[in-house]
């Protein structure tokens, strides 16, 4: 089959017929109409759960096993798991080895499009030798074509090396599925403006990198209850927020909590352990290891 006939197969290139009439538009009809392309997304990802679960479930076995997990893209695809990725050390308070992405065209492609880098299937093998990964790691491929050269060769070179794949795209029946071990495809139709995979398919794939990346850091235990008891707090805005979780968690004043924060070199857990179990810094973080880093288990021991 000839590229254009198999790129025309491709639901994201094709026309969608409610928004024909785009430049008729005046402003007010025009965000609404895009908009409301918009509300079905949310509805599609929530179909794909049971395959976010399963993927959920392998990443935080590789992980809890000293594996790693690996993002690779291109173009919105590759920025979103840039953005992914990066965001996991100062939320989780995880190294920033743990979870590592890579964009086609490098770095520089993440503030300046590079469109012909996504062609590269070498450089996707390239990359992905590069990060030496093997066969106690994860990779998540995301493309909403489900073809893009680079991504397929990067995943293709990870297979190789025994990863498990995990396959994120917006099309039925994709190249990257048949050589995936979870594949999770939200397929959300046609874009308003045809073939821009930044609108819907973008919302789409951040919403289950969102799924993906905090649902598995709660299964490794960096989340009690609903606070990020595993935060860094490297700013004005993170300390406050350490604070206060502590003073939650401990039912203690933020003074209290303030001077516990200190005592414990900046982590949280430790502090809460410290104050409700009335632990030195080292007893604390000795109940942690013992615990895996579990502050449930640890405070329920």
């Amino acid at each position: 089959m000839g590229y254009t006939a198999e790129f025309n197969r491709i639901v994201t290139e094709e026309r969608n017929p409610r928004t024909m009439d785009l430049d008729k538009l005046e402003p007010i009809d025009l965000v609404k109409r895009i908009q409301e392309e918009d509300i079905e997304v949310a509805k599609i990802v929530q179909q794909c759960v049971p395959e976010i679960a399963q993927a959920v479930n392998l990443i935080a076995e590789r992980l809890a096993s000293g594996g790693r997990l690996f993002y690779f893209g291109a173009g919105t695809s590759g920025r979103l798991g840039v953005l992914d990725a990066s965001e996991c050390p100062p939320t989780f308070g995880v190294t920033p080895d743990l979870i590592q992405a890579y964009i086609a065209g490098g770095r520089e492609a993440m503030f300046q499009s590079f469109e012909n880098a996504e062609d590269d299937l070498a450089a996707g093998v390239r990359d992905a030798t590069a990060a030496g990964i093997s066969n106690k790691d994860i990779v998540a491929g995301i493309t909403a074509s489900g073809r893009t050269p680079y991504v397929i060769g990067a995943c293709d070179k990870a297979k190789e090396a025994g990863a498990k794949i995990v396959a994120i795209v917006n099309n039925h029946d994709t190249e990257l599925q048949h050589m995936s071990d979870v594949t999770i495809a939200a397929v959300v139709g046609p874009e308003a403006l045809s073939g821009s995979t930044r609108m819907k398919a973008g919302t789409a794939q951040k919403m289950v990198l969102n799924l993906l990346s905090t649902c598995t850091m709660v299964r490794l235990g960096k989340v009690y209850e609903n606070l990020m008891v595993d935060l860094k707090p490297t700013n004005y805005k993170l300390r406050e927020r350490a604070v206060s979780i502590i003073s939650t968690i401990s039912g203690v004043p933020r003074h209290v909590a303030e001077g516990a924060l200190v005592a414990s070199h900046d982590n949280a857990k430790t502090a809460i352990l410290m104050v409700k179990r009335k632990l030195g810094r080292a007893q604390a973080e000795a109940l942690l290891t013992k615990h895996a880093g579990s502050l449930r288990k640890a405070l329920e021991s």
